[in-house]
């Protein structure tokens, strides 16, 4: 509506030039003294608002356009370690392509499609506007494709399209995430007379890791250690999930809950770095103890007194 209303205006500013059409002097077409310095066609103007060109409003013949490729959406399940790393997966899958039969034509083998006699090839006819101008539209005989198959091919039953298997190899970049969904450019549904492909969606379901988790960048870890370490303070080992595992020293009196961080030992990043291992302690309470042991602990208990760390707690509620 908007295109037609601007181009009525320019219309009636020309309109009332008082030279007419292509005339002398003042207001005419043409580029002549006194007028509108403008190169135009009065067809090229209705062209653009019903579709037609020179020769009374009539559709100008046109290669009918390809059809794009459908868009195919698809799923894949990978390793914890791929999400992290990414990699390279074979994907098979089933889609329309061009029949393999008439390749792509439509028309049964030793036989052609024939120009539609009604549009001439354009793919358009003429209809009635019930107005002072003819629309176009796409032609009822070949439905926009210029071409009609007579006799249709026994595979594909004229429609130049059959389902075909196909393995490709696919790129799942690092840091992908479970529920996460890709879209492949052009790796879709092939496209019909000479249309650019579809696109391919994969979506993304990642395995979960027996010790690992993923909090953004940095990947997570819980580590136990025993009660002695956690008091005394201790150097051990964690592993990771790439490489050889890390030393980390846990300081005396740390409780269960705190967090570590070694740096550069976490996930890859879109920018090419990593990110973080955050190493969280567990300390552990042993449920069984040797005679030795319970003899140690004793002492220790003896040795602390009756101090508990749950002293003034009471009176703290009734305060």
């Amino acid at each position: 509506r908007k295109e037609y209303d601007e181009q009525r205006s320019m219309f009636g500013q020309f309109r009332g030039g008082g030279g007419g059409f292509g005339g002398q002097g003042g207001g005419g077409f043409g580029g002549q003294p006194g007028g509108a310095n403008v190169d135009f066609d009065i067809s090229d103007l209705l062209g653009g608002l019903f579709g037609g060109g020179r020769g009374g409003g009539r559709g100008r013949a046109r290669q009918p356009q390809g059809r794009r490729g459908d868009d195919i959406e698809t799923e894949a399940t990978i390793t914890f370690q791929q999400a992290v790393e990414g990699a390279t997966l074979p994907l098979r899958m089933t889609s329309d392509e061009a029949c393999p039969t008439c390749h792509g034509t439509g028309a049964r083998p030793g036989t052609a499609p024939k120009v539609c006699t009604k549009c001439q090839g354009s793919g358009m006819q003429t209809g009635a506007s019930g107005g002072v101008f003819a629309m176009t539209e796409p032609c009822s005989e070949c439905r926009g494709r210029g071409m009609v198959v007579e006799h249709p091919c026994d595979l594909c039953r004229g429609s130049g399209r059959a389902p075909a298997s196909r393995t490709m190899q696919v790129r799942v970049p690092a840091g992908v995430k479970d529920g996460q969904r890709i879209r492949l450019k052009g790796k879709g549904g092939k496209g019909q007379g000479g249309g650019p492909d579809g696109d391919l969606y994969l979506l993304v379901h990642v395995d979960g890791h027996k010790l690992f988790g993923r909090k953004g960048e940095h990947l997570t870890i819980t580590v136990p250690v025993a009660f002695d370490e956690a008091a005394l303070g201790a150097q051990i080992e964690v592993p990771t999930l790439d490489g050889p595992p890390v030393r980390l020293k846990v300081p005396a009196g740390t409780p269960t809950g705190r967090t570590f961080r070694a740096k550069g030992k976490g996930a890859a990043t879109k920018a090419g770095g990593r990110g973080d291992l955050l190493v969280t302690i567990e300390v552990q309470v042993p449920t069984e103890l040797s005679d030795e042991q319970r003899v140690a602990l004793e002492a220790l208990r003896d040795s602390r007194g009756t101090t508990t760390p749950r002293d003034g707690l009471i009176e703290e509620v009734a305060s």
